[in-house]
């Protein structure tokens, strides 16, 4: 869906300037481009921070569920 919604953006864009005839026209919607793409940036950074904080907290619990196995493992053997 977002490769869609940034495709659809870019399309639109392009296709304004080249039916955009003057200087003014054209600079807006470059500016207007310049915008979106900052604002998509700005998404999927949002979107891979999301994503790595989520990764952390499972390694955290991965390191948490490894050592509650280590102690059982030691209690069994100590027994």
């Amino acid at each position: 869906m977002e490769k869609f919604a940034i495709g659809l953006l870019l399309g639109g864009v392009g296709g304004a300037l080249l039916v955009a005839n003057n200087y003014k026209m054209r600079t807006l919607v470059k500016k207007g481009q310049d915008e979106v793409m900052a604002k998509v940036n700005e998404f999927m950074d949002g979107k891979i921070k999301a994503m790595e904080e989520g990764v952390e907290e499972i390694q955290e619990k991965a390191e948490e569920k490894t050592e509650s196995v280590k102690r059982k493992m030691r209690k069994k053997t100590e027994e």
